[in-house]
């Protein structure tokens, strides 16, 4: 994993209720990959989001990535 890309996600108590944000920005990762899932696709996305370049969305993927490879003990 790209550890640079990484440090594109914020997480700031506070700022869009403590969830993960793009540099800091009150762009949520939910918000690209649900954009992404919809079908949206990345040139559209950064032309509505003109502050968003094409790596913080390669790192809302990766953060996604990360999270959904928890393992989680069930009692």
């Amino acid at each position: 994993m790209n550890a640079s890309l990484l440090s594109r996600i914020t997480i700031e108590p506070g700022k869009c209720g403590g969830r993960p944000c793009i540099r800091g920005m009150r762009i949520r990762v939910s918000d690209l990959l649900e954009l992404l899932g919809d079908g949206v696709s990345f040139e559209e996305i950064l032309a509505d989001f003109p502050d968003l370049e094409r790596d913080d969305i390669l790192a809302s993927l990766q953060f996604a990535a990360r999270r959904s490879d928890i393992v989680r003990i069930a009692a």
